[in-house]
């Protein structure tokens, strides 16, 4: 079987090449191609022009916005792709006969979740699996896992897309928090409309004024508070360092709330109302659909399960193992 070879290219020469060209597909350019390879961008453009001398065509149309295959390098990654994926499962299943889970494992996650709970709970998990290695990437831009080459993402969501899994790790809750000292000085809010009268510090959205939604705990009674305060910032760790300074009432999430709950530094305001829809109360590893879960994601979503609800400020407790 030939594809158009060069005399001095053997086929077999040219797997990887092809493998590389998949990537690209998937990837829809020579960065991301790169990550997930875990090669130069240099390497994945020359793996590509030597495929294209082999074959004698054109694969891949190049311009200084995109990248995208032309009809015969479309045709070759049709005919190739289901077998790259079997390859890459069957090693993936012989691998994991070994002593247990090892390779990269490449993981987003919103950065100041991130920063409280994952992060610290990462150094354990690579001390029980020595021969795992983490990349781990903050960021609060919700990442394309296929396109950019991560194999799970931390993230509160509602929902997920069809091409993906989510694994519930547990339960979260957005809460009100203020000092002793500020309410104190300005008095402590009773129900959600006493809000329209305090400094209120909240998350920075696009949508411009910022509105809080209450619903009793004994779901009878709900109430939406038009908010306004001197400070909004789109990072929940910043929030709540400025709640801590006594400059008003935050909304944050628990994760974020949870240190300065327990020493004191803050405290909860309006116990009686739970917060609806500011902040996904469910958070999720999610990872691209594969008819197999390889052994290093499975270990590390099971980890997180076990893991983060014993984490301070971190409520509920884990759903039964889904991943």
């Amino acid at each position: 079987m030939e594809i158009g070879m060069t005399k001095t290219r053997r086929l077999e020469d040219l797997w990887s090449h092809i493998h590389c060209l998949g990537v690209l597909a998937d990837t829809g350019s020579y960065t991301a191609a790169a990550r997930r390879l875990q090669i130069s961008k240099a390497s994945v453009s020359q793996r590509i022009v030597e495929l294209e001398q082999a074959a004698g065509v054109p694969l891949v149309r190049r311009t200084t916005r995109s990248v995208s295959l032309t009809e015969a390098g479309a045709s070759l990654v049709d005919h190739t792709a289901s077998a790259y994926q079997r390859i890459e499962e069957g090693f993936s299943a012989v691998r994991d006969l070994s002593e247990g889970p090892r390779g990269v494992l490449s993981v987003t996650a919103p950065v100041a979740l991130g920063r409280q709970i994952v992060a610290p709970l990462i150094p354990e998990f690579l001390k029980r699996f020595p021969e795992v290695r983490i990349q781990l990437e903050l960021s609060d831009h919700l990442a394309s896992l296929a396109t950019e080459g991560f194999d799970l993402a931390i993230r509160h969501v509602a929902g997920v897309p069809d091409t993906h899994v989510a694994s519930l790790i547990c339960e979260t809750r957005s809460i009100l928090v203020a000092t002793p000292e500020y309410l104190s000085k300005h008095g402590t809010p009773r129900t959600p409309t006493d809000l329209a009268s305090h400094n209120c510090l909240h998350y920075l959205r696009r949508s411009g004024a910022a509105t809080w939604s209450f619903e009793s705990r004994a779901r009878d009674k709900r109430v939406a508070v038009p908010v306004r305060g001197s400070f909004t910032a789109n990072n929940s760790e910043v929030l709540r360092e400025a709640a801590a300074g006594s400059l008003g009432i935050a909304l944050l999430p628990d994760f974020s709330a949870g240190p300065a709950l327990q020493s004191g530094a803050l405290v909860e305001v309006l116990q009686d109302w739970r917060v609806a829809g500011e902040f996904a109360e469910r958070l999720y590893a999610v990872r691209p659909y594969t008819p197999r879960v390889p052994l290093t994601v499975s270990s590390f979503v099971h980890y997180l399960r076990q893991a983060i609800p014993a984490s301070e400020g971190l409520g509920g407790s884990p759903a039964p193992d889904a991943s």
